[in-house]
């Protein structure tokens, strides 16, 4: 009986302490919906990003041949183009950072 009681609570425990862990290896951010699709880019795969006085554009999983991808963020002017720059680095930096052990 006490055996089983230990097993389900570690069971329990196991799925909170993988959300808290941090990974620049997968490492959600998300980007304007595309044909009403939200979808999220991977950090961990981002190549360079361009910021231009329309748009960001971060550019990701390439290899050879040109076979990367491109995500645009809209922006209105520089200072919104240095936001969208700023959030991108605050996500990759929670990212990096090792699991606390509690809650964010």
């Amino acid at each position: 009986m006490r055996t089983a009681l230990l097993f389900a609570l570690l069971f329990q425990a196991v799925p909170a302490l993988a959300q808290d862990t941090g990974s620049t290896a997968f490492c959600l951010f998300p980007v304007p919906a595309d044909g009403g699709v939200q979808r999220w880019i991977n950090l961990g795969i981002v190549q360079y990003v361009d910021a231009r006085p329309d748009d960001i554009r971060i550019y990701y999983g390439g290899g050879n041949l040109g076979s990367g991808h491109e995500a645009r963020i809209p922006v209105k002017n520089r200072e919104e183009a240095d936001a969208v720059l700023a959030r991108l680095r605050r996500s990759a930096a929670l990212c990096a950072k090792p699991a606390s052990g509690g809650s964010p």
